[in-house]
């Protein structure tokens, strides 16, 4: 086998580069060239180690290619492919660039062989995806873009603490391997904190809800696959059989799920539903048996095609209506039908439904639970999905599609299916996601471990219906409690929010005025004498030296000119009559004596 091997991220890196300079119809050939030839590359690596690069006294390791990331990258990849279709239209060249710069950190991470080459491509994913939220140009998606930035630039320092604490006790070696197999110090918990903080795991978490819905409709489809899936894939590496991230993992299912009966943005509660399906995979990894860990994968893998689906279908309806609230949709099935079963495939699929995705790879992880006797952990999960299929099946669904009609005249002229490229992106993801319910052995065969998972039993499929059955009787019983209301819901955002005003308030007051009463001190004591003194060497300068120097050379110029004459050979002649006279003198002189 050769040992060629090119990196997925360098040919999105390079396609982005050239972007910007292709005309119209060149580019939009171009935004499904690359991505496509970026899944060709994946689907067609050999296993192995590639890209190993000698940096100073370390050996970087850019392509380490085996089942994990194998896997993780053909949903990356693909999930570009589907996303770059989706914004195919999207004339803010930028945004493109800025969404391929992203996929391409996110590949880097996870081809990643070492925690320096970890950190680097980190760091680039934060970097770039802030772009995908400023593109919005609205006051609250600056707002929102600069916390992400500053909460992600924390979360990068803690990781990289930790990586250079870890390498130290590890005498020089940052390979990146499963670190249940050294004594977990002070930097395996700080690489562990930076990785949460990108999971989004609760008190870490508020940001993705804050941010998500802030971003554009194209660009939130990107941000919806990669960040939190790329922390997970993380997690699934270094930190299997970490029983800590149970508890994180059922303590975020719940909370997302909780939430997301709260809000009135449908992109809000979707990105809410990230905490609430991300945890599910926290938990798989916290639980860490073969199993649990092909069921955090098999659902990271389902959830970026259904998630993304989801924030496609309300990312349309954004798009075509310019509405972003419950409270200013509904009724709107008979405007954008296909938008409407696409999206409720997604709906089916996130909610775990018999025959579509969710239901083969969600249930993977509560079985691996009731296996491993964790029980409790396994039970709550359980209640989660039913929460999901409330929130997401009958609450999204019910109120932009089939609720009552609160759009204005404005709102409900403009209500449409989107164009062809949206409906094929859509209608690629929800095929996916069908496909995959009905073969999951499509999926499963993908998987880093050898299990034998068999999900259409019957006593799963009655217990699952059951639960959705339950489920459905408890909306139609709250439904008027559920309906969205237009008010604003509190998370821990507000700390950072009113301590960030703090702190403005601090720097505009309090620490202005030490400034000021700082400078004016400095100004009397000692900037006013120095100026003082300066002045009067200035003057001494000016009136003695200059002086000097100028008198010197008025003289020196007199003198020059009286004796400029004499440069004509005048000064010969006058020496020539002064020694003539001087002889006479001296010979009268002789004679007379």
């Amino acid at each position: 086998m050769s040992d060629f091997w090119i990196h997925p991220s360098l040919v999105l890196f390079a396609g982005a580069a050239v972007l910007p300079l292709l005309r119209v119809k060149e580019r939009k050939v171009w935004l499904l060239a690359v991505p496509a030839v970026v899944l060709a590359l994946v689907l067609t690596m050999a296993t192995g180690q590639f890209g190993s690069v000698a940096f100073l006294d370390w050996t970087l390791v850019f392509g380490r290619v085996d089942a994990l990331s194998r896997v993780f990258a053909i949903i990356m990849a693909l999930m570009c492919l589907i996303g770059s279709l989706y914004a195919l239209k999207v004339e803010d060249t930028g945004q493109h660039v800025a969404a391929w710069t992203y996929v391409g950190g996110s590949l880097g991470v996870i081809f990643a062989g070492d925690l320096l080459v970890v950190f680097l491509f980190w760091e680039l994913m934060a970097v770039s995806s802030v772009f995908l939220i400023w593109a919005r140009r609205t006051p609250e998606s600056l707002g929102a873009g600069f916390r992400y930035l500053l909460v992600h630039t924390f979360g990068g320092l803690a990781l990289l603490a930790g990586i250079v604490l870890y390498g130290t006790a590890q005498g020089g070696e940052f390979t990146f391997e499963a670190f249940s197999t050294v004594d977990p110090g002070l930097g395996v918990w700080l690489i562990l904190i930076g990785i949460l903080l990108n999971a989004a795991v609760p008190p870490l978490h508020a940001w993705l809800p804050d941010a998500y819905p802030a971003a554009t409709f194209s660009g939130s489809v990107f941000l919806s696959a990669f960040t939190t899936k790329t922390a997970v894939y993380a997690l699934c590496r270094g930190f299997a059989g970490f029983e800590i991230l149970i508890v994180l993992g059922v303590i975020m299912a719940l909370y997302g799920v909780i939430y997301a009966f709260l809000v009135n943005d449908p992109r809000r509660l979707l990105a809410y539903h990230i905490v609430s399906q991300v945890g599910f995979m926290v938990a798989g990894v916290g639980i860490g048996t073969a199993m649990a860990i092909n069921g955090a994968v098999a659902h990271a893998f389902a959830h970026i095609l259904y998630k993304g689906l989801l924030f496609m279908g309300c990312g349309t309806v954004l798009f075509m209506t310019g509405r972003s609230k419950f409270t200013e949709l509904g009724g709107l099935y008979a405007k954008m039908p296909w938008t409407m079963f696409f999206t409720l495939i997604g709906a089916l699929s996130i909610s775990a439904v018999p025959l579509f995705s969710g239901f083969v790879s969600k249930s993977m992880t509560i079985a691996a639970g009731y296996e491993a006797h964790h029980y409790w952990a396994a039970f709550l999960l359980m209640l989660v999905s039913v929460g999901t299929f409330v929130s997401i099946n009958l609450k999204l669904v019910y109120y932009i599609w089939f609720g009552e009609r609160r759009a204005d005249e404005e709102t409900w002229k403009r209500a449409a299916d989107p164009g062809w490229n949206m409906t094929a992106a859509m209608g690629m993801t929800a095929f996916l996601c069908f496909f995959i319910g009905i073969f999951p052995a499509s999926l499963y065969n993908l998987l880093p471990h050898a299990v034998d998972y068999r999900p259409f039993t019957s006593y799963h499929l009655s217990e699952t219906l059951q639960l959705l059955a339950f489920a459905a009787l408890g909306f139609y019983l709250l439904r008027k409690k559920l309906a969205p209301k237009a008010a604003a819901s509190l998370d821990l955002d507000w700390f950072y929010r009113v301590g960030g005003r703090g702190f403005a308030w601090v720097a505009r007051t309090p620490l202005q005025a030490v400034d000021r009463f700082w400078s004016g001190l400095h100004e009397k004591g000692g900037f006013l004498p120095l100026m003082r003194s300066a002045l009067g060497v200035g003057r001494f300068d000016n009136g003695v030296i200059d002086g000097a120097v100028d008198g010197t050379a008025h003289a020196v110029r007199v003198l020059g000119h009286r004796l400029r004459p004499l440069q004509r050979g005048s000064l010969q002649q006058s020496l020539t009559l002064a020694f003539a006279a001087l002889a006479v003198l001296l010979f009268m002189f002789y004679l007379l004596a």
